[in-house]
């Protein structure tokens, strides 16, 4: 056992000596969205007294969400349930917007003792920790164990400042990137150079806030997901190589519900996950129907998504971790994470010579990855940091894979609008846009 883990044991059984049985839910691109305007995800504030903590409005939600992973938890590893590190983190921060701060931290401490890089130093749910002296203590101990890694470089650099993107996306054959905003709410294209231009300009189709990009190898198109935004309108968009609109499409149904990333399998069907419904849709291109997948647990704030190299499994990543689906038997189950890791919170997520590439953010401190799977692609052999705790990796989401070579971006800015892509504070609009490049082999 590392002296981090003894250290931290030592502050739970203390903690928990108090009485308290230990039993995360961390930024998506939704909460990041709504936390910058305090919409629909309040933060908790501490209680005032043990016997009467402030809920928030939609504490019967948390109280089951809750229950589900605690369950999930319980039942591992009959459940087939890999990540323990991953549920003790949203447990974390669950309790913890129910205002019980000792349970919380007592969480967080049996978290981190884990050794799996969960790092709440600057994780935002969980400021109201931040003057706690067993808090303190833990993140000091978390950013000596997890230094900064430095591999990654700036690209090019976008000097238009009011951007806010979240997808990327690139076309390997005519060597353009695509990318989304989600404050104008278009796309635009960028070349090697960092020149910019609109591929669909603001206010021609009336889109909502603009997410996950996907570009289809057949014939160029794009395909794009939004957030319902202002008029409550979430769609998949299809745009030709010209920018031009070809189809879009709404999921039936009611409740929340706001589409975020795809993937595309060749010319049949489109998969996309509903971060706030907590689903994931499989759109059949032909019947233009959309059907919900059925996974082997509940999925928490669905995000990333991709598909293996010959097409036959889908990957789903959630706070959680990584669901994987047989999409030849539809049936599914966790990957396992290598030892002292974790696949929680991974909002780009790519498939890569029989590796995950992606952005994660679920660890508390955002990263650059890549996890190598089995030949089965059923867990994780060994994982790999390409970027972290650097300026690189100050608000990244997403991006795409050209020539060995993984683009992301690097500081998207999004804490910064709120939940209809509009700018909270005009003042921070200081800083210059990056897509920063790490090498892949």
């Amino acid at each position: 056992m590392s002296l981090l883990a003894t250290k931290i044991n030592l502050l739970t059984v203390l903690v928990l000596g108090l009485g308290v049985t230990a039993t995360w839910h961390t930024y998506s691109t939704d909460v990041r969205i709504q936390s910058a305007s305090q919409k629909e995800i309040p933060q908790t504030a501490p209680p005032t007294s043990p016997s009467a903590p402030s809920e928030p409005p939609n504490s019967a939600q948390l109280r089951d969400d809750i229950k589900t992973v605690e369950g999930l938890l319980s039942a591992s590893p009959r459940s087939g349930f890999a990540d323990r590190g991953a549920a003790l983190y949203f447990l974390a921060d669950h309790y913890l917007r129910l205002g019980n701060r000792v349970k919380a931290l007592a969480l967080l401490n049996q978290c981190v003792a884990l050794d799996e890089g969960f790092d709440p130093t600057d994780d935002g749910n969980f400021v109201s920790l931040k003057d706690d002296p067993g808090f303190r203590q833990l993140v000091q101990e978390v950013r000596r164990s997890y230094p900064p890694v430095h591999r990654a470089h700036v690209a090019f650099t976008l000097v238009q400042k009011d951007l806010f993107p979240e997808g990327l996306a690139v076309d390997p054959t005519k060597r353009l990137f695509y990318m989304s905003n989600m404050h104008l709410k278009k796309i635009v294209k960028i070349t090697e150079k960092g020149e910019v231009a609109d591929f669909v300009s603001p206010d021609l189709y009336d889109l909502m806030l603009v997410l996950g990009v996907h570009v289809d190898p057949a014939d160029h198109s794009v395909w794009c997901a939004t957030y319902p935004g202002e008029k409550n309108r979430p769609e998949i968009v299809h745009f030709d190589e010209r920018g031009q609109l070809v189809e879009r499409y709404t999921p039936p149904g009611t409740g929340p519900l706001a589409l975020n990333d795809l993937a595309l399998r060749d010319t049949r069907e489109i998969d996309v996950t509903d971060t706030r419904g907590n689903r994931v849709y499989r759109f059949d291109r032909t019947s233009h129907r959309f059907t919900e997948l059925k996974l082997s647990r509940p999925v928490f704030w669905p995000n990333g998504i991709t598909i293996s190299g010959d097409g036959y499994v889908l990957y789903i990543a959630d706070l959680l971790g990584v669901v994987r689906l047989d999409l030849k038997t539809n049936q599914s189950e966790d990957v396992v994470p290598a030892p002292h890791d974790t696949l929680a919170g991974i909002d780009g997520l790519y498939w890569y010579s029989g590796s995950f590439v992606g952005v994660q953010y679920g660890t508390g401190a955002n990263r650059v990855m890549r996890w190598r799977l089995s030949p089965d692609g059923r867990r994780v052999t060994s994982s790999e940091v390409l970027e972290r705790g650097t300026e690189l990796v100050k608000n990244p989401t997403t991006g795409a894979i050209l020539d060995e070579q993984f683009y992301f971006i690097a500081d998207t800015g999004i804490d910064n609008l709120d939940s209809d892509g509009k700018i909270v504070d005009k003042t921070k609009l200081d800083e210059p846009l990056h897509i920063a490049v790490v090498p892949l082999k």
